[in-house]
C-alpha cells in the first residue's frame, strides 16, 4: 500500500508533463475531420480534449474520466473511483471516495486507510 501512495505524485507529475509536452503540438495541428461511421451516421460523442495556447490541456468524457494539466500542476478523477492531483506544493490522491488516500508535500506526508486509521509523517 505504501508503494501506491508514494508513487501517486510521480504518476500525476508524469501525466502533467505529457499533457504539457503535447499541448503545443495539439494546438498546431488542424482540426480532424468529423467522425463518421461506415454507414454514414455520426460517431457517438466520446468526450473532448482541449489544449490551449497557454500550455494547458483538459480532458472530459461524459460521465467518465476528467482531467486537466497546466504549468501549475495536474489533476484527474474517475467518477466513483481514483482521483488525484499534483503541483508545486505536493500531491494527493485516493483510490475511491471512501477508500485509502494520502498526500505528500514539503511539510511531510499523510495517509488514511478506512476502518484502520491515519498517519501523519512530518518532513525531516
Amino acid at each position: 500500500m505504501n508503494a501506491k501512495l508514494k508513487l501517486t505524485p510521480y504518476l500525476f507529475a508524469g501525466v502533467a508533463a505529457a499533457a504539457i509536452a503535447a499541448a503545443p503540438i495539439a494546438v498546431a495541428q488542424p482540426a480532424p475531420p468529423p467522425c463518421v461511421n461506415a454507414d454514414g451516421t455520426p460517431c457517438a460523442d466520446v468526450g473532448s480534449v482541449e489544449a490551449g495556447p497557454s500550455g494547458g490541456a483538459e480532458v472530459h468524457v461524459p460521465n467518465g474520466p476528467q482531467g486537466s494539466a497546466d504549468l501549475g500542476g495536474a489533476s484527474g478523477v474517475i467518477p466513483g473511483g481514483p482521483e488525484g492531483s499534483a503541483g508545486p506544493g505536493g500531491a494527493s490522491g485516493s483510490l475511491a471516495p471512501d477508500g485509502p488516500g494520502g498526500s505528500a508535500g514539503p511539510g511531510g506526508a499523510s495517509g488514511c486507510l478506512p476502518n484502520v486509521g491515519c498517519i501523519d509523517i512530518p518532513a525531516p
